[in-house]
């Protein structure tokens, strides 16, 4: 059974993948995160979800953020 936190992790994670239309969804899961970083993925979460529409160079700055945000 999943926990609370990883429950939580999946829902940002996709929905911050469908904001920014990512094509490999699939390659971002939240097993790659540790609980410890859902407080950082909260706040991308949250940024992400506010804004409307993003740059090329800021769906690649989130994309990195992302990924220096993996176990």
């Amino acid at each position: 059974m999943s926990s609370p936190n990883t429950e939580t992790l999946t829902q940002m994670i996709e929905e911050i993948s469908q904001k920014l239309n990512m094509l490999n969804v699939g390659v971002i899961k939240a097993e790659d995160f540790s609980d410890e970083k859902i407080e950082d993925l909260t706040y991308l979460h949250s940024m992400v979800m506010k804004k409307e529409s993003f740059s090329p160079s800021e769906m690649q700055a989130i994309a990195q953020e992302l990924a220096s945000l993996r176990k």
